[in-house]
């Protein structure tokens, strides 16, 4: 099986010139590889996640392009043809690439949960985007509240904003 650097790499080239998209991936890599680790989860569903956190926002650059914009849905319907190109040419095994680009297409569906792997996604983003977006203490409790479900994503975001409990 190729590495996460493999990955890597190829998202960054498929994101060239975009220091803030290649930026935010990489830190949502972090996270998911940290709380991934945390909750124990295998090394197989691990890789998986952490190729699916890579390759999370791939739709974006193909919704802009096409829309003019780059929502959620538009993310996920336009994700997953590109991530599985993407994963495929790094030489990823089918169900690895399959899990990682159902991930890719659920990563803004909140409700239902389709297994650990994609909790851990969702709170990954998260912790991202509520720092890249400034937002207020109000959100940030509430995301922490009404999103996070695992113990090393509520920790993390507990220790990042100074949430008291």
């Amino acid at each position: 099986m190729n590495t996460i650097q493999d990955v890597l790499q190829a998202m960054i080239l498929y994101d060239a010139g975009d220091p803030a998209r290649i930026q935010h991936f990489i830190k949502v890599h972090s996270f998911a590889r940290i709380i991934g680790t945390a909750e124990g989860l295998d090394d197989k569903t691990l890789f998986t996640l952490e190729s699916a956190a890579v390759i999370h926002d791939i739709g974006i650059k193909k919704a802009e392009a096409q829309f003019g914009r780059c929502d959620g849905p538009l993310q996920e319907k336009l994700g997953p043809p590109e991530a599985e190109a993407l994963l495929h040419s790094c030489g990823l095994p089918e169900d690895t690439v399959q899990r990682a680009c159902w991930l890719c297409a659920h990563h803004h569906t909140y409700h239902p949960i389709g297994g650990i792997d994609h909790q851990i996604l969702i709170e990954a983003d998260f912790l991202v985007n509520l720092y890249e977006g400034g937002e207020s203490e109000q959100t940030i409790y509430a995301a922490y509240r009404n999103i996070f479900r695992t113990n090393s994503g509520k920790t993390l975001c507990r220790e990042l904003f100074g949430i008291k409990e």
